[in-house]
């Protein structure tokens, strides 16, 4: 929504209210992103003063498009989030005007600068996987931004104008989000907001799923479906800095590649060949211990068939659906293997919040700039997007040739 098409216009409508909320609606808008303004609501919310005198946008309309008017010129009682109408494609994504949110009793306001995409984000948008009960209708399961408010009951660790990255259940793309103060991190040193945007839910569920569910362990053998995703990217790093051998499945050889600069001691293109095979290979028949699974149904018989005997087959996603036909049961009972699904989002605040006290002690310290710490780890950034494209981020995901994390970055008044 840049300012050039707004300067090309010599004047602008000499009434108030609809007609001019109907011209910036206009004129404001480019490509398949859209905002939604209140209509006669407009210049309340923004403080407008009209008058039929009225003959060119505002200067910092023309300079700055519409979005960083919009934000320059509001009073602050709303904000701008992600919303749809109705369960569909990305095209059915916008930009609203809804109520600011304020802390609740032990919440955190962060003025958010940075939000990052997830599969759930997707599976939300097309009415398939609802927010748990309580918890945002915004999509975003993670943001980072400053500080803005406490609310009543916090126990003070976080001040004002701190830079934090959050936890969410949801919410994360839009101008604020409350956040439970216990699910707050501190940015590490060195890192910018979308790449610390990047980190809490994409990390902390690789941490969850090797650390408390796979139990991982020095010397052991970690394969790691959609290894060049954020979960997976995180999990190569993960296992590294565990003493672990991770091992990694990909859609393509670039994805290969890059997974292997990572840490990947060796990776299998799933389109052009049988990765159970390479695992067999790779280990000498042993299999591996541990498999951190995105993929679910279609995936079951070769995961099984390279598994290590007591091996752990960590399920937390269904990209490859749900149903399995087959002996799955009595091969898993004869390698002795656990299986164990989990899930992040609807878990209950007390376990998020040890599981984001655990990570912060034990992982973000390896955030650190490099030399300043001997393991260093970095989150992994596709393509920042601005947040009035968040159709075309969607987009960008589900063509499945991102590498890494894919980030939205909210609009800042100049």
């Amino acid at each position: 929504m840049g300012g050039s098409r707004a300067q090309g216009h010599s004047h602008a409508p000499r009434e108030c209210g609809l007609e001019l909320a109907s011209f910036f609606f206009k004129e404001g808008r480019q490509g398949r992103g859209r905002v939604q303004l209140c209509g006669p609501r407009l210049l309340g919310v923004a403080g407008l003063q009209c008058s039929s005198s009225l003959s060119a946008p505002p200067p910092v309309l023309q300079a700055g498009g519409f979005i960083g008017w919009f934000l320059a010129s509001r009073k602050g009682e709303t904000m701008l989030a992600v919303h749809f109408d109705q369960p569909g494609g990305p095209e059915n994504l916008y930009l609203k005007t809804v109520a600011k949110p304020s802390p609740g009793e032990g919440e955190i306001l962060v003025k958010v600068h940075a939000s990052a995409l997830n599969r759930a984000d997707l599976l939300q948008r097309k009415g398939l996987y609802p927010p748990p009960e309580g918890a945002s209708e915004i999509l975003g399961l993670e943001a980072s931004g400053l500080v803005a408010e406490a609310g009543p009951g916090c126990r003070g660790r976080w001040k004002r104008g701190d830079r934090v990255m959050a936890l969410l259940a949801g919410g994360g793309q839009a101008e604020y989000v409350p956040v439970p103060e216990g699910l707050l991190m501190p940015v590490p040193g060195g890192l910018s907001f979308p790449e610390a945007a990047a980190i809490p839910e994409a990390w902390i569920t690789a941490f969850q799923l090797l650390h408390l569910l796979g139990g991982v362990k020095v010397g052991e053998t970690v394969l790691i479906h959609a290894g060049s995703s954020g979960v997976g990217t995180a999990a190569v790093q993960l296992s590294r800095l565990a003493g672990a051998i991770p091992l990694v499945t990909c859609g393509s050889l670039e994805k290969v590649q890059f997974a292997k600069k990572l840490g990947a001691a060796a990776g299998f293109n799933y389109k052009e060949e049988d990765f159970a095979r390479g695992v067999l290979n790779f280990t000498k028949g042993a299999g591996v211990n541990v498999i951190l699974d995105c993929v679910g149904g279609s995936y079951w018989e070769k995961n099984l068939s390279c598994l290590a005997t007591d091996g752990r087959w960590i399920l937390y996603g269904l990209l490859g659906g749900g149903e399995v036909q087959g002996q799955l049961l009595s091969k898993l009972l004869h390698k002795r293997g656990s299986l164990i699904t989990s899930v992040l989002r609807p878990r209950d605040k007390k376990y998020k919040e040890e599981l984001v006290r655990a990570f912060t002690e034990r992982i973000l310290p390896h955030f650190s700039p490099p030399g300043e710490s001997p393991r260093h780890l970095a989150p992994v950034i596709d393509r920042v997007f601005p947040l009035d494209k968040i159709g075309e981020a969607h987009r960008h995901m589900e063509g499945n040739g991102n590498i890494g994390k894919i980030v939205l970055e909210m609009p800042l008044p100049p």
